[in-house]
């Protein structure tokens, strides 16, 4: 691959619990491209397995040889990223990523497989404040994804069922074990599928809001992590502000998964420009 002398690319290495997501940038003083995005499922593998896998994958994608990228950032936990030049906090990236992805942002809903986390931020993604869910609450992706399993949904399907809910079945919202078990009761009084996942939606959409308040969110909330592609759940979070009468404007976009990895790319290429200004003085 051919750069400019002021292009440079920097990789951006997402390391979830679930998931390892990588991000491929070129970027300049004034432009960013992607140039490749990638997930790769843990799926009880070996981690520094997947890693040794999925990073020269997404070079490949990206048309990239190795010695070509100037930074390579980890982010989340990204401890066996060994071949990292920095490491960056997960609020941090995912507050970067959120405004790389819509600029207006100035609140962020990352939503893991573990937790859940609101950050309020400014126009420069810095982080103003922050509030999260505890891992065994009940709304989290690992939980979410473990219902459909036991629904026997793909999680792929999640969203597109919930929307389709005529009926929706209030589920608890203390504690991921109690909601599992009002499901399992659910099923065995024959509620539709559809309307446990849209029920499920409105508590996870409730704990979310509590956060977004207490962190005193307003106008633009854009959703990250695994769950933002859950469209049923972005709804039902929109559904939720309104019935609230917040003036707040929730956002998703199609690389929302990504902005952990995103955002840890971008600080990278802005890290390498700093240290290499500083060599040149």
């Amino acid at each position: 691959m051919t750069t400019t002398p002021q292009a440079l690319v920097s990789t951006g290495v997402d390391v979830g619990s679930s998931a390892v997501k990588t991000a491929v940038l070129l970027s300049a003083d004034d432009s960013t491209q992607v140039l490749a995005l990638r997930t790769d499922r843990i799926r009880r593998r070996d981690l520094r397995k997947v890693l040794d896998e999925s990073y020269p994958m997404a070079l490949e994608e990206a048309g990239v040889e190795a010695d070509e990228v100037a930074y390579v950032a980890s982010t989340g936990e990204g401890e066996l990223v060994d071949f990292r030049r920095g490491h960056f906090y997960g609020m941090t990236t995912h507050a970067r990523g959120a405004v790389f992805l819509v600029p207006e942002a100035r609140a962020v809903l990352d939503v893991g497989a573990l937790h859940a986390r609101a950050m309020r931020i400014d126009e420069r993604s810095r982080v103003l404040g922050y509030r999260m869910t505890s891992q065994c609450a009940s709304g989290s992706g690992q939980f979410l994804e473990n219902v459909a399993r036991y629904l026997g949904v793909a999680l792929e399907e999640v969203g597109q069922l919930s929307l389709s809910a005529e009926t929706p079945e209030q589920v608890s919202s203390i504690c991921a074990v109690l909601a599992e078990t009002d499901v399992i009761n659910m099923v065995s009084r024959g509620i539709a599928t559809s309307d446990i996942l849209k029920g499920i939606h409105q508590s996870m959409a409730g704990r979310y809001m509590k956060l977004l308040r207490a962190i005193g969110a307003e106008e633009h909330v854009v959703i990250t992590g695994g769950l933002a592609a859950d469209e049923g759940l972005v709804e039902t979070m929109r559904e939720l502000a309104a019935a609230e009468r917040m003036d707040m404007k929730i956002h998703t976009h199609a690389d929302s998964i990504y902005a952990g990895a995103l955002g840890a790319a971008l600080w990278g290429a802005y890290r390498h420009r700093v240290l290499e200004r500083r060599k040149a003085s």
